[in-house]
């Protein structure tokens, strides 16, 4: 396919073209220029008035919890989504899979619409979860990570005694990373670091949360006597989550030890947790991408976590952020994270795009494409998304 005379963000630096070509092969990006013509019975498009963009990649979510939106508004983030206690793990061993599945689903359509065309997913239930959400993958055209969880957390005791993980549990470990992308760890306080030095021997994408309270970092001071980032290293992470309340220093190591780490910034303000502070982490050198987290506290909108991550950081810590670079966190830096072949208009990647019409009323008349992405354009202003070289929603 050859998509002609339209507008697009190329590359890994988000060039803007205000017209060019983009050819398609095998579901991939075969090349990009202004000089590109159709080869022989090659399907030719004109894309004129559209703004081709790469497909969001949504770096941290937990679909799982879809049945449960907004169900509670109130309580710590311990109470609302803590693994062990908190009234999301109660929903989920309390609701049949089959709704659990459909649920998923559904937010995966959700997704699409929304120009999410790969989304990373922290997988609860063990080896069940990461079946059930196959499951609900049957049939809809996104591209997930699935990031599996063993079913295994720790007390402080446990913790502070630096109890390994039980020979069961290593044994089910193996075969959770033979059936999904990786590990996705809910936190340094619930794993020893016998455990977290376990899990960090997988061959596969390997993430954990940290630093997302000021509470979680207390707790690890107080039951391990070190800081829970330096904890949350020793999984050998590719990437950190949240890192909401990270220290400089916290940062300064994460910058060299990860490829970088996915912020979710309405999820932590509608947990009352703050924002992170991105001027602090671009400063240490990190690489950010952004995730939408729990679909029971927010919608999976990248649109409207790009536009609050910027207005927010500007209003809270009264730094301006160049629009790019936010863009950046909701498309190239996901994938650099994921080490994956998406996220950019550029030869050699998997062909997803999100194709913006130029002219809804929102949008026109565009004077900076990359603002115009992040602070005014909606799911309202996509003609189409494409995955994989394939129409998955609407049309060019």
């Amino acid at each position: 396919m050859l998509i002609r005379n339209i507008a697009a963000l190329l590359g890994h630096s988000l060039d803007y073209s205000p017209e060019t070509c983009i050819r398609i092969r095998n579901g991939r990006i075969k090349s990009t220029g202004s000089k590109l013509r159709p080869h022989g019975r090659e399907k030719s498009v004109d894309g004129s008035g559209l703004l081709a963009i790469p497909g969001f990649v949504n770096s941290h979510t937990h679909i799982g919890d879809s049945v449960g939106k907004d169900v509670t508004l109130d309580g710590s983030v311990d109470q609302r989504i803590h693994p062990m206690h908190g009234v999301k793990s109660k929903i989920l061993k309390n609701t049949p899979p089959s709704v659990l599945s459909e649920f998923m689903a559904s937010t995966c359509r959700s997704m699409i619409r929304r120009g999410i065309t790969t989304f990373v997913d922290f997988r609860e239930g063990g080896l069940a979860g990461v079946t059930l959400l196959k499951r609900a993958l049957q049939g809809v055209p996104i591209r997930a990570v699935i990031l599996g969880r063993v079913d295994f957390y720790q007390d402080a005791q446990d913790v502070a005694g630096n109890t390994p993980l039980p020979d069961s549990k290593v044994r089910e470990l193996a075969t959770l990373i033979d059936r999904c992308d990786g590990i996705g760890v809910s936190g340094a306080n619930e794993n020893s670091t016998a455990v977290l030095k376990q899990y960090s021997r997988t061959s596969k994408i390997r993430a954990i949360h940290s630093s997302e309270t000021r509470q979680s970092i207390s707790v690890s001071k107080k039951v391990t006597g070190t800081a829970e980032t330096v904890r949350a290293l020793n999984l050998k992470p590719d990437f950190l989550v949240h890192m909401t309340h990270a220290s400089r220093g916290d940062l300064e190591m994460a910058s060299k030890k990860t490829r970088g780490i996915v912020v979710c910034p309405r999820a932590n303000s509608a947990l009352a947790e703050g924002i992170p502070d991105i001027g602090m982490m671009h400063k240490a050198g990190c690489t950010l991408a952004l995730g939408t987290d729990n679909v029971m506290i927010n919608s999976p909108d990248m649109f409207r976590e790009m536009d609050f991550l910027w207005k927010a950081t500007m209003g809270i810590r009264q730094r301006r952020v160049d629009p790019r670079e936010i863009l950046k966190m909701a498309t190239v830096n996901g994938g650099i994270m994921l080490g994956r072949d998406v996220g950019a208009i550029a030869d050699g990647m998997m062909a997803d795009c999100i194709f913006l019409d130029t002219h809804m009323i929102d949008l026109e008349p565009m004077h900076n494409p990359y603002a115009s992405v992040v602070h005014r354009a909606s799911e309202s202003a996509i003609r189409g998304v494409m995955i994989g070289g394939r129409m998955a929603h609407g049309s060019i």
